[in-house]
């Protein structure tokens, strides 16, 4: 199994995270139907707040020290804290780097946590459902939100759960 380390990522890392941001994208694409701007890149407001905003922070995903992910969390200074990115490189996938990594992450920020998929996603719906299952035994909720101003998509599905520095149960 290869070592996964997680560090927030710093401004010296915003070229890798912004190409992880692009694959990510693309990986989401076959899900949300976006399209690349005229420029071919996609839209990235997120990786920008990731990097800028308080109460946001980026963190860069390692395998054996090579780039393999991403995770932005924000709501940072707020009482529930969301994972609003998070993103494993196809090679690593299926390997256990996903569930290590969101367990450093969401371990740096005990409490309480959410955490959006799409229900279309079926690879997402089963790992989030892991993750939660991981992290707190059966303490945690899912549950159904239209997505805020787009009455043309389906809900986004939710799970809350609470983490402790521990990261587990």
């Amino acid at each position: 199994m290869p070592d996964v380390s997680v560090r927030r990522a710093t401004v010296e890392d915003h070229a890798v995270v912004e190409r992880l941001w692009w694959m990510f994208r693309h990986d989401m694409s076959e899900f949300d139907g976006a399209l690349p701007d005229a420029d071919g890149c996609f839209r990235q407001e997120r990786l920008e707040a990731a990097f800028a905003d308080p109460g946001w922070a980026p963190y860069l995903l390692l395998s054996d020290d090579r780039p393999a992910g991403l995770a932005f969390v924000r709501a940072l200074d707020a009482p529930t804290r969301v994972l609003n990115s998070f993103f494993v490189v196809r090679g690593a996938r299926r390997s256990g780097i996903g569930l290590r990594a969101v367990r450093q992450v969401v371990t740096r920020h005990p409490g309480p946590w959410e955490v959006a998929f799409q229900d279309v996603n079926a690879g997402a719906v089963a790992f989030w459902r892991r993750v939660a299952t991981d992290l707190c035994g059966s303490a945690w909720n899912e549950e159904r939100r239209a997505v805020p101003g787009r009455p043309d998509l389906p809900p986004d599905v939710w799970i809350s759960f609470r983490a402790s520095r521990q990261g587990a149960r």
